[in-house]
């Protein structure tokens, strides 16, 4: 009963008119043979893998039916036979107990996907290894270009054959479009009408090769592709968790695209990202690279836990690597096996494991601070650094002399029983591990008074001010004879009314001298205490006096909980405080009283003296010469200078190795679950294993596990991203994901052969991309016949080129290039362009204001914009540029009347029209129409049809009319942005010009790419 059933239903499936075409349904079925991964695969991922997929812990039923063997055995599948197949039965069924997939998990099939299972199944349900896992085809023999070609045209017969339809292939491409495409699509930037004209006129053969030779050399090209790759490797300027403070990571940038301008080889590029600072003696630019692995989000919020967030960077290590290099959703695996691909969730942790031996915190600390990391000084700076480190060690090397002549005088030396030495704390620059606060004014003699040295500090105010230091590292151990001074010059016309030392012993600033009124609120009191000790009148003012503060009156050193007065305690903060007036303040510090040890050691005769005693009577006899404390000041000045230069030097986040953290697979995810199986670095299990003997494997070795010649993802991953760039879309679609929820390539011998030519062709980007742009394929035109359109909608066949709307960056770099504004220098700190006021009011940890660059900063490419992952620049955003806190192989495409008002309004657009009208005025000659003529060629390259030059021509005349008689209207225009106006100019004209240069630099001919 149940095979007559099913023979019914299989019958009235293959004559109902609604899946079967005129061609009789059993003719049909024997045509055309169903391939598993390009028919079926895709079909069973979407609708059934969910349940009967790859994750055997949770297949339903126990039932996988990506396995054959599994399928076959449990009855699921008949080969040959779909009456006999439960599958069959199931999805034909109209018991909704019974029919798969049930009905609460809406993955309902259609009736053509019905009918394509039953047929595979009737053709004998024929199983292939997953296109992606397999090894590649060998590539054909010849010039790449010209099998480039064979194999897309072959696809093209297959097609036809296949849809029993014929079509006619785009023609090719006239040359103005192919110029401005191959400048687009290699470099971002259109070609100018000089290069356009210099193009379509030359009559040389190799004008087209020798264009695209010209382009892959320009610097733009390494500019443009770094623009992908950090989208692919979610770059920013910006840590991204909590305050997203700021984080100097942009020599990454510019490693990157000089690696492309150089054409380093992939697997290189690859080895140098992923293990930099494995790699033996690594260069400087190789462990710049190694910061790859640490672009990733962190955070310094103060309540997050660091074993949630070392967990959380793991996944996210894991997620970008496998995507970025192999096309794969390895991130899936983080919680249980992989629904859809043969990863399991011990692959995930495995891979992990790779990357445990970084050197990183979960929780960070100072503003953005993101340590290991490694300065980066300009050739100026790396030239003082040479020479002030040469000047201390010939100053350390004069002190050791010095100190030698004067231990070899030392029987000549009393010391003075009844003074002590002093001891400089605060002097001319601010030491390195101190925090500083409030005005640290430095003036020489020129501009003030200074007591010693070169500089002093000077402090005015209305009302209470101070200047301090606190945490200092090099902390002063006091003792009940410790005295405090400091030096301070009051301004005989405008003195203070009060003045204050304080100083800090670690638990707060309770420890305070003060001289003159009672202005000053601190510890203020009716009655001394040590927080609160005054001192007597102000000193006298227009001379230097040296102000002195025993610490035992100020309360140091500080007593216990009982009260008992400790015998020493630290200080490790000193402040400067005044109401008022005018001082100014310099050297600070302590004097150290004589030690009863010294005076016995000094009072023992010579040869009598215990080693102990002649170590302490030689230190302390050096300590007080004057000479020797004049060479310590000569180096503390040099170290000093050293610690401002090393200040100003940027840094990159770097990777540094350090002993593994011990990995465990995390039950369902949770960090906080420590049962899991502890896991070694390995690659996934299925496809393959690392041959590393005994030893632990390193992420060079997963780098070059990546580059083997037989992986087969690495290479067709990137070759398929490449030809993405090249046309729009990918030979497989989903350039993200190579596995069962991407799309099978639309021709998969042709990504086999470019996958196995860029690895013989030793991973040579531009060699790829060279072939690509000489083949037919790509030079074919965009437009499309309606039947090729209907046939091939989304360009499976590429038999026409892709056309699409370029990238954020590259709109505006358009526009400034067009205009003339660009700025071309390649490399350096990231740039801040026009941005709305107030963008950033909602930035914490800290407060930021965002101050647009007021230079040539101004008009660098988008490649260079600052990127901050929580406030992307609006413009970007606009354009669909992404976070960067993901991966992104592929951004998305939008059409938006947002865009066309950024266009219209953006202040580096508005600019960029303007300054382009002023072009229009100064370069071209005649009449309204002969110069928007000259405009629109400038800008889309192809000359305007009469219709868009009638229509800018009344836009001009309309406007012109406007602005004579509102010149403010036009004074107003023309004041945005901060490039001169040609005052030569007429400004009513100029106005009138940058309404048209505003509507050109707006047309979807101006921002697509075709």
């Amino acid at each position: 009963m149940k095979q007559s059933l099913l023979a019914v239903v299989l019958f009235s499936l293959f004559v109902n008119p609604s899946v079967a075409n005129e061609q009789p349904a059993d003719e049909q079925r024997n045509d055309i043979e169903i391939r598993f991964n390009r028919d079926i695969r895709p079909l069973l991922s979407d609708k059934c893998f969910a349940c009967h997929g790859p994750d055997a812990e949770n297949a339903a039923a126990g039932l996988r039916l990506d396995l054959a063997e599994e399928a076959i055995d449990a009855g699921a599948i008949v080969p040959g036979e779909p009456s006999e197949s439960e599958l069959v039965d199931r999805i034909l069924t109209d018991d909704e107990d019974m029919v798969m997939p049930p009905a609460d998990s809406h993955k309902e099939l259609t009736a053509s996907e019905r009918e394509l299972l039953v047929r595979w199944i009737e053709q004998g349900a024929k199983y292939e290894a997953h296109w992606a896992y397999a090894p590649m085809l060998p590539r054909p023999e010849g010039r790449v270009a010209e099998w480039i070609d064979e194999l897309v045209e072959q696809q093209w017969a297959s097609a036809r054959e296949r849809q029993q339809q014929t079509f006619t292939p785009a023609a090719p491409a006239d040359r103005i479009t192919l110029i401005r495409r191959l400048s687009m699509d290699l470099t971002g930037i259109p070609p100018t009408a000089d290069e356009v004209d210099a193009f379509v006129r030359s009559t040389s053969p190799s004008a087209y090769t020798d264009l695209i030779d010209r382009l892959l050399a320009s610097e733009r090209f390494g500019e443009r592709m770094a623009s992908y790759w950090l989208d692919l490797v979610r770059y920013a300027d910006t840590v991204g968790y909590h305050g997203d403070q700021n984080v100097t990571q942009w020599a990454f940038r510019d490693y990157v695209i000089n690696a492309f301008n150089e054409n380093l080889p992939y697997d290189q590029f690859i080895r140098e990202q992923l293990a930099g600072d494995l790699l033996p003696l690594p260069t400087k630019q190789q462990l710049i690279a190694s910061g790859y692995n640490r672009l990733n989000q962190t955070t310094e919020e103060g309540g997050a836990q660091a074993k949630e967030y070392l967990a959380i960077y793991f996944a996210d290590r894991v997620r970008n690597s496998s995507q970025v290099f192999m096309g794969s959703t390895l991130g899936c695996a983080q919680c249980h096996d992989h629904k859809y691909d043969p990863f399991t969730a011990k692959d995930f942790y495995a891979f992990g494991a790779f990357f445990a031996d970084l050197d990183e915190r979960g929780v960070y600390t100072g503003r953005g601070a993101r340590p290991p990391v490694m300065p980066l000084p300009s050739p100026e700076q790396q030239r003082e650094l040479d020479e002030i480190h040469a000047a201390i060690e010939k100053a350390k090397s004069d002190r050791e002399e010095l100190k030698a002549e004067l231990i070899a005088g030392i029987d000549d030396w009393a010391p003075v029983i009844d003074e002590g030495i002093d001891q400089i704390w605060v002097d001319d620059t601010q030491r390195p591990k101190r925090q500083h606060q409030g005005g640290w004014n430095y003036v020489t003699a020129e501009d003030g008074h200074v007591h010693v040295g070169d500089k002093a500090r000077y402090q005015h105010s209305d009302a209470l001010v101070q200047h301090f230091v606190q945490n200092a590292s090099d902390s002063i151990e006091v003792n009940r004879k410790t005295k405090f001074f400091a030096w301070v010059y009051l301004d005989p016309k405008d003195p203070p009314s009060a003045i204050m030392l304080q100083y800090n012993d670690g638990n707060g600033w309770s420890h305070r001298a003060v001289w003159g009124s009672d202005d000053i609120v601190y510890g203020h009191s009716k009655e001394d205490w040590d927080g609160y000790h005054r001192m007597g009148q102000l000193p006298e003012t227009g001379k230097w006096v040296r102000l002195s503060v025993d610490a035992i009156d100020v309360g140091l050193p500080a007593a216990d909980s009982k009260g008992v007065r400790l015998k020493s305690s630290k200080v490790n903060g000193m402040a400067f405080t005044q109401f008022g007036g005018s001082a100014w303040w310099d050297e600070s510090g302590w004097r150290e009283e004589l030690p009863d040890t010294i005076i016995a050691a000094w009072h023992t005769p010579s040869a009598e003296r215990t080693p102990e005693q002649l170590t302490k009577l030689h230190d302390y006899y050096l300590a007080s010469s004057k000479q020797l404390l004049d060479a310590d000041g000569r180096i503390k000045k040099l170290e000093n200078a050293l610690a401002t230069i090393e200040k100003a030097i940027p840094s990159t986040v770097i990777s540094r190795s350090v002993q593994p953290r011990t990995i465990r697979i995390l039950p369902r995810g949770n960090w906080m679950d420590d049962s899991g199986e502890i896991v070694e670095p390995a690659v996934p299990e299925f496809l393959g294993k690392l041959d590393v003997a005994d030893r632990r494997p390193t992420r060079l070795d997963l780098a070059d596990w990546l580059c083997r010649a037989d992986n087969p993802l690495t290479a067709r991953t990137m070759v398929n991203r490449l030809w993405s760039l090249m046309f729009g879309r990918g030979i497989c679609t989903s350039v993200d994901d190579f596995g069962g929820q991407g799309t099978y390539p639309s021709n998969p011998d042709l990504l086999d052969a470019l996958a196995v030519e860029f690895i013989e062709s030793g991973w040579d980007i531009k060699h790829i991309m060279r072939s690509i742009a000489e083949s037919k394929a790509y030079q074919l035109s965009s437009v499309a016949s309606s039947d090729l359109q209907e046939l091939d909608p989304y360009n499976d066949l590429f038999a026409r080129q892709g056309r699409f709307r370029i990238d954020a960056e590259f709109v505006r770099d358009t526009a400034l290039s067009v205009s003339g504004l660009l700025v071309e220098k390649v490399g350096g700190a990231s740039v801040r362009p026009y941005q709305p006021e107030g963008y950033y009011a909602q930035l914490n940890f800290p407060k930021r204001k965002y101050v647009a660059d007021q230079n040539d900063e101004q008009y660098r490419r988008g490649v260079y914009t600052h990127w901050q992952r929580t406030f992307l620049h609006p413009m970007l955003k606009a354009f669909d540029a992404p976070s960067r806190e993901e991966c992104t192989a592929q951004r998305a495409r939008s059409s938006t009347p947002l865009q066309s008002l950024t266009l219209l309004n953006d202040p580096s657009f508005v600019e960029a029209a303007r300054v382009f009208a002023t072009r229009v005025m100064d370069e071209a000659d005649g009449d309204t129409q002969s110069r928007i003529d000259w405009a629109y060629r400038n800008a889309v390259a192809h000359a305007p049809d009469d219709e868009i030059v009638s229509l800018l021509a009344e836009l001009y005349d309309r406007h012109l009319t406007q602005y004579r008689d509102d010149p403010a209207a036009a004074e107003r225009l023309l004041a945005i942005g901060m490039t001169p106006v040609d005052e030569s100019l007429d400004p009513v004209e100029l106005a009138a010009w940058t309404s048209v240069t505003r509507t050109i630099l707006n047309l979807h001919e101006t921002m697509m790419r075709y």
